[in-house]
This record gives C-alpha cells, sequence and structure tokens, in this order.
C-alpha cells in the first residue's frame, strides 16, 4: 500500500457505505478517499457526508456532489478530470434498492448509473481495481445452488431491484476483459455482527418486528425457505479486502452465508419466538394465502392488522425461497485474510438486542 491511494466510493451514505468508508480509512491508513454523493433538497453532498465521516479522518477525505444516473456521473468538469488524472481505485454500490420502482427508473439508476461508474473508470489513467456490489439476489426465482459464475439462466425475477442489477452486472461483466474489476454479489445484509448495530430496518427487519409485537404470526411460506442473511461489518470488510485482492479480478464472489452458515426460516422464527417471547408462528400455503386467504382477511381487518398484509406484499417471495448461494470464490479468496461470516444462527440474539434497545430504529443507543 503506498500513499498514492485515491479510491473513489459511490453509495457512501447508504447502510453498507457508511460502513465502507469506515472500514477503508480504517485498513488502509494511507489512503485518500473520493466521496459521490448526490445533493438532496435543501442539503448538499457535502452536508450529507458530514454525519459518516470521523472527525480525525476528515483531511483524507473529498466530497463531490453528483448523480450516478446522469452524464459523467453529474460532476462538474473539473472534479471529473480529477478523478481522471488521479483517482487509483473504484468502489459501486450506489443503488435504488426499492423493490416498488417502475422499470424505467430502476433502470435508470442501477444500470446506467452504473454505465456512467464504468465509463469514468475507463478513463482513470492509474486505474487498478474497480469492485461493483451487486446482489446474490440477481438469481430471481431460481432453486437449488446458484454457482458465482452463472448469471443469466433463463430465470423470472421477482421484482425490478433484481432484474435491473441482474443487467446491471452483465454490463460489469463486460467491461472485465479491460478493466481490473470484481464484481461482489452480498445476501440480504443485516446488523454488525457484534454489536447488533443497523440503520437500515428493512427486509427481514419489518416482519419481525410486526411478529415480535405480536401483530401477526401467519407466515405466508414454507418453514423450509431459507434465508441468507450476512451481518454488514462482513460484508464491509470483504469488499475493503477484495479491492486489493489482485486475484479476485475478473471473478464474481459471493459475500453470503452460503449453505454452511444460513439457516431456514423456522430456525431463525423459533430463535425469535424464544428471545421476544412469543408463540411460534403458523405456516400456510402462499398460494393459498395470498389468492383466498388475504382478500377475506383485507375485508375483515382494520388498523394496524391491515396495514401489516397491505405493506407485507412486499416480502412475501423471500418466505418461499429454496436456494443456496455457492461460496467457493469467497472462501479461496476471503478465509485465509480471516475474513469469513458467521453462521446466521450465531450471532441472531445480538440483532434481537439491538432492536428492543433501539425501539426499532426510533430512539438512540449509546455505544458500549
Amino acid at each position: 500500500m503506498n500513499s498514492e491511494e485515491l479510491i473513489l466510493v459511490t453509495g457512501a451514505t447508504g447502510f453498507l457505505g457508511v460502513q465502507l468508508v469506515r472500514e477503508l480509512l480504517e485498513r488502509q491508513p494511507n489512503a485518500k478517499l473520493v466521496l459521490l454523493i448526490r445533493d438532496r433538497s435543501g442539503q448538499s453532498g457535502q452536508q450529507r457526508a458530514e454525519s459518516i465521516i470521523p472527525s480525525g479522518a476528515r483531511a483524507r477525505v473529498e466530497v463531490y456532489s453528483g448523480d450516478v444516473s446522469q452524464g459523467n456521473c453529474g460532476l462538474e468538469t473539473a472534479a471529473y478530470e480529477h478523478l481522471c488524472a488521479h483517482a487509483t481505485r473504484v468502489i459501486h454500490s450506489a443503488a435504488t434498492v426499492r423493490f416498488d420502482h417502475s422499470l424505467e427508473e430502476a433502470r435508470r439508476i442501477n444500470v446506467e448509473g452504473t454505465r456512467h461508474v464504468l465509463d469514468l473508470a475507463a478513463r482513470m489513467k492509474h486505474l487498478r481495481s474497480f469492485a461493483y456490489v451487486g446482489t446474490a439476489y440477481v438469481a430471481g426465482e431460481r432453486t437449488g445452488l446458484v454457482r458465482e459464475c452463472e448469471l443469466d439462466v433463463g430465470q423470472n425475477y421477482r421484482n425490478t431491484y433484481e432484474q435491473t442489477k441482474a443487467e446491471a452486472e452483465a454490463l460489469v461483466r463486460s467491461r472485465l476483459a479491460s478493466l481490473p474489476g470484481v464484481i461482489l454479489r452480498p445476501s440480504i445484509i443485516v446488523g454488525d455482527s457484534r454489536t447488533g448495530v443497523t440503520s437500515s430496518f428493512k427486509m427481514m427487519y419489518w416482519p419481525l418486528k410486526i411478529y415480535a409485537r405480536r401483530l401477526w404470526r401467519t407466515v405466508p411460506g414454507f418453514p423450509d425457505a431459507i434465508l441468507d442473511i450476512v451481518p454488514v461489518d462482513f460484508v464491509a470488510r470483504s469488499v475493503a479486502h477484495l479491492l486489493f485482492e489482485e486475484a479476485a479480478f475478473g471473478s464474481t464472489v459471493h459475500l453470503c452465508a452460503g449453505p454452511r452458515g444460513s439457516a431456514t426460516i423456522q430456525q431463525i422464527a423459533r430463535r425469535a419466538a424464544e428471545y421476544f417471547q412469543v408463540r411460534e408462528p403458523r405456516y400456510v400455503d402462499p398460494k393459498f394465502f395470498f389468492a383466498a386467504l388475504r382478500p377475506l382477511l383485507f375485508l375483515a381487518l382494520w388498523g394496524r392488522k391491515r396495514r401489516v398484509l397491505r405493506d407485507g406484499r412486499a416480502y412475501r417471495d423471500y418466505f418461499t425461497m429454496r436456494m443456496q448461494f455457492d461460496t467457493s470464490n469467497a472462501e479461496r479468496l476471503l478465509n485465509r485474510a480471516g475474513v469469513c461470516p458467521p453462521p446466521v444462527l450465531d450471532y441472531l440474539d445480538r440483532l434481537f438486542e439491538y432492536c428492543v434497545a433501539s425501539d426499532w430504529g426510533r430512539k438512540p443507543v449509546s455505544a458500549q
């Protein structure tokens, strides 16, 4: 590692991005970072960055206002040319993770945004590596073992997020012959495995919250459905390591719990039932539930339970998954560096503890 490293990071204000910035600053003490952050109404990219940059590292971080979905990543000409002349590595993690975007909107952000960052990287005079953060769920509705080398095998997708992330990954793959790059596919990212800390209470957390609060215990899914989750600290460490791992270039790497570390819905629900002292859930065939039972319940229920029925539709497919993610490349590239995901059941209680301590993100929790 030398003092000439200038690492461009997109998506730095996201749940993973915040942890990744801190990981890079700690692991690469001589490197400087450039964070590409969108301005928001009444808040500049610089202002948005203030809360994520440790006070002792601010001299090592530059913030550029921009938007990857725009031409030249929305950068001013001087900033674009500076990156072309001086940047050495790129981590592209900016994306929309919403399931309800139209295909056109999701493509604008996820596919065209990736294209613009790839074009910028291709113009960098001193580029040493490019890390693209995708998702394991480019596998869509597949079942069985999903290998890291596979992408399009004719699968269908559950939502525009999965489809456009698959399209974006295909675009990255088409450039790997000319760019020293690696494709990284995390599964569902949850809180820190050591502390349980999270800033995002989506995905697994929403159904967990309504279950823990006794609002709902009927699961339209299968008890043996597989839930592959990984803690944010593992994903951030992996991305920061593989950015500098030449043996990874040209590869696709699943950052997942994998067949040995994942858990079934029933295993997680039993642990949650024990922790929150609630009854174990009832499992209902999802086709029957959504075709016949849900419409009747929607007419009969009011208030919070009706909102649960409405909001829960976005999560229904994730209670029926019967696929596992092969982690051969991950093990080959990460294990020797001491980076490996803890089994899901080993840290679940820490996630639960943080949910309770923070009232599901509604109040701050003092650092231990």
